[in-house]
């Protein structure tokens, strides 16, 4: 049961018309979510040599211990105001630039990536900011109300300049209504999956990291081909009401951090 949010009513439909919400203020507690960046300082440590600091990938997976902030009701109280009071956990992933060479993230749908994964494509993302996000340090930009599309046209880009290896074609899409996105740590912003959005290289001095949380409906079905691709959901708060199949949170998932 919602008791309390860190969003209005009015910024609820803001974020209903644009597809994204900036909120300049902490969710959560200085103590909270210096835990969180300290366990994530430990997860990224604990990397192999070679592996890019941008694919970390579903941690949750590996590390349980961090649904301890993604079922927070901080977050899921927030998260409510948008999906409604049952609500499943979709992913989460740490994006960290490192600086003077953070890769850019092409201009994309998130819901490009998980066609025939779940049904209907209505997922929120909580982008968490454990570093400063700055224009500088390529903060996440957004083309506000492109959320009533979700499965523009792509074409490719560098896959080494860039964390994928294809972008929304320039033809499907106004780059010069772009907005910046900038955070300072522990504040954050949210977007839906069908928004096209994407950052810059990080090409300053500084590292820029965010935690994304993705939240649903459990009303949104959760294929089976989506398990075969070894993609796992979890039940946050409340009850089903798709027939999905929902992970434990006690324990680390087989395919582990990616």
């Amino acid at each position: 049961m919602l008791t309390t949010s860190l969003v209005t009513a009015a910024e609820v439909e803001q974020f209903r018309g644009d597809g994204y919400l900036v909120c300049h203020r902490q969710l959560f507690s200085p103590e909270k979510f210096q835990a969180l960046a300290a366990t994530f300082e430990r997860i990224l440590a604990s990397r192999p040599d070679g592996k890019r600091p941008e694919d970390l990938d579903v941690p949750h997976y590996a590390y349980p211990e961090l649904f301890e902030w993604l079922f927070a009701d901080e977050v899921l109280d927030m998260v409510e105001a948008f999906v409604g009071p049952d609500i499943a956990l979709w992913s989460s992933h740490f994006i960290c630039k490192p600086a003077g060479k953070g890769r850019a993230v092409p201009w994309h749908e998130d819901s490009a990536y998980w066609k025939g994964m779940l049904e209907p494509q209505e997922v929120v993302t909580v982008w968490l900011a454990i570093d400063p996000s700055t224009r500088a340090n390529g903060c996440m930009r957004v083309i506000p109300g492109t959320h009533d599309n979700g499965f523009s046209e792509y074409e490719p880009v560098d896959r080494e300049q860039n964390v994928f290896g294809s972008r929304v074609r320039r033809d499907q899409m106004d780059e010069s209504k772009a907005v910046d996105l900038e955070l300072a740590p522990g504040e954050f912003h949210l977007h839906h999956a069908r928004l096209i959005h994407g950052s810059n290289a990080n090409v300053s001095d500084r590292r820029r990291c965010g935690y994304t949380m993705r939240y649903m409906s459990t009303r949104v079905k959760f294929y089976e081909d989506a398990r075969r691709m070894r993609h796992q959901i979890y039940l946050a708060r409340g009850r089903d009401h798709a027939g999905n199949a929902y992970g434990d949170p006690t324990r680390r998932w087989q395919e582990g951090i990616r």
